[in-house]
C-alpha cells in the first residue's frame, strides 16, 4: 500500500496543485490530509472548494478550530482574513471534521499530538533551543506524549509544525511531511519560536507498506511561490510573503 500525506496547506492553491499533479504521477492508493487546511491570505474559499471535491480523509488542525471561533470573537488575522471567505457550507464542512482518524489498520492521523492540536509532537519549544527557539524532540520526549495511546500505530502521521520529519520510536514510524503551503512561521505558543524549512518548496510525504513495514519518503516541490507571496503582499501580510518566497522565518 502506498499512502500520500499531506498536511498545512494554509490556503495555498497553486502548492496543494503542484502536490496533487505529482502525487497523480506517482501513483497512490489513498491521500490523507492532517489538517490546517485554509487559514491565512491566500486562497482559503478556492482551497476549500478543491478539497470538498475530492474528499479525502482529513482530521483537523488547530487553525479550523480557531478559523471556527472568529464567528464570536476576533482572532488571528491569518484565521479571521480565512473565515471572511469561507460560506456556510464550507464552515460546516470544517465543523464535522474529526480529531484523530484510523483510515487504514495500523495507520492513525492526528494534526498535532493526541492531547493537543496546538502541542508539536516531533519538535520541543525550549529556551535553550539556540536561535530559532525550537529543537527536535528527543525520543523520550515523543514516548511521553504518546503514552495516552492505548496502542501505538504501525504508522502515525502528524502535522502541525510544518517541519518534515520522519522517525521511528519503538516500533512505530512517525511523519510530518511538512507543509504544502507554508515553509515557515513565527509563534508564542510555549514560548517565542521561529519554524523554518530553508526553501519555499511544497511538502508532502509518500508512505509505503513493504513486508509488514512501512517506509517513508519526503518530497520537496517546486511551485510558482512568487504569485503565492505576491497574493499575501497584496492583503498586507508581509511576513507571509517573506516566509513564502525564502522558507525563513
Amino acid at each position: 500500500m502506498r499512502i500520500a500525506v499531506i498536511s498545512d496547506i494554509h490556503g495555498n492553491l497553486p502548492a496543494l496543485r503542484a502536490v496533487a499533479e505529482d502525487i497523480a504521477r506517482r501513483g497512490c492508493d489513498l491521500v490523507l490530509d492532517c489538517g490546517d487546511l485554509l487559514s491565512g491570505p491566500l486562497w482559503p474559499a478556492e482551497t476549500a472548494a478543491w478539497l470538498r471535491a475530492r474528499d479525502w480523509p482529513t482530521v483537523a488542525g488547530n487553525h479550523e478550530r480557531q478559523l471556527l471561533a472568529c464567528a464570536d470573537r476576533p482572532g488571528e488575522r491569518a484565521d479571521m482574513l480565512a473565515h471572511a471567505a469561507l460560506d456556510d457550507t464550507t464552515l460546516d464542512w470544517l465543523r464535522a471534521l474529526p480529531q484523530t482518524l484510523r483510515p487504514v489498520p495500523g495507520v492513525l492521523m492526528l494534526h498535532g499530538r493526541p492531547d493537543s492540536d496546538l502541542e508539536y509532537l516531533l519538535e520541543t519549544v525550549a529556551p535553550d533551543a539556540g536561535r530559532l527557539g525550537a529543537r527536535m524532540a528527543t525520543s523520550g520526549e515523543i514516548a511521553q506524549r504518546l503514552a495516552g495511546l492505548a496502542a501505538w500505530p504501525q504508522l502515525l502521521l502528524c502535522g502541525h509544525s510544518h517541519q518534515p520529519r520522519a522517525l521511528r520510536v519503538a516500533d512505530t514510524l512517525i511523519v510530518n511531511p511538512g507543509s504544502v503551503g507554508l515553509p515557515a512561521f513565527d509563534d508564542e505558543h510555549g514560548g517565542m519560536h521561529r519554524i523554518e524549512t530553508g526553501s519555499p518548496h511544497a511538502r508532502y510525504a509518500l508512505c509505503e507498506r513493504r513486508g509488514g513495514g512501512w517506509n517513508a519518503a519526503l518530497v520537496a516541490l517546486h511551485y510558482d511561490w512568487e504569485a503565492a507571496a505576491r497574493r499575501a503582499e497584496s492583503l498586507d501580510m508581509p511576513d507571509w510573503a517573506r516566509w513564502l518566497r525564502s522558507g525563513r522565518a
